[in-house]
C-alpha cells in the first residue's frame, strides 16, 4: 500500500446486517445498490439497505458503509489493516466486506463522523464519488 492513503467514499443510506438460518432460501425482500450475501454451514448473512428488512428478521441496523474506491490489485497488502487499525484504536467497531474489486467497511451510524475524522488523520481521503 502507498503512503498517500486510500481513496474512500461513504455510500448513501443506512444498512442492516441480517442473520437467517443456514438452510434459509435467499429472501425476495433484499434489494438495493449494495448487497452482500454469504452462506456458511452455520448461517445465511445478508447486508442490505435497512429499509428493506422486515421487522421479524434477526438484524443489527444502523450501519453506514465506507467504500475503498477501487479496483484494488490482489497483490496489494494491508488495505483492511490500514482502516481497521485506526478505527480499533479509536474504539470504533467495524464489519468488513471484500469483493473482487474492492473493500467495504461498515461502521455504526453514530460513529460515522468520528470514523471519517480518524481515517482522515490516518492519511486516507474522502470524495463524494461512489
Amino acid at each position: 500500500m502507498t503512503n498517500s492513503g486510500l481513496p474512500l467514499s461513504v455510500l448513501p443510506g443506512t444498512f442492516a446486517i441480517c442473520r437467517l438460518g443456514a438452510e434459509a432460501p435467499i429472501p425476495t425482500w433484499i434489494e438495493g445498490d449494495f448487497l452482500a450475501i454469504t452462506r456458511t454451514v452455520d448461517e445465511l448473512s445478508i447486508v442490505c439497505p435497512a429499509a428493506c428488512v422486515p421487522e421479524e428478521i434477526q438484524q443489527e441496523g444502523g450501519w453506514r458503509c465506507l467504500k475503498v474506491r477501487g479496483p484494488l490489485d490482489f497483490a496489494l497488502t494491508g488495505v483492511l489493516a490500514s482502516l481497521a487499525g485506526p478505527l480499533a484504536e479509536a474504539e470504533i467497531s467495524l464489519f468488513a466486506i471484500s469483493t473482487y474489486e474492492t473493500d467495504y467497511v461498515l461502521v455504526r451510524e453514530a460513529d460515522l463522523q468520528k470514523a471519517i475524522k480518524v481515517l482522515l488523520q490516518a492519511g486516507h481521503h474522502f470524495s463524494d464519488e461512489r
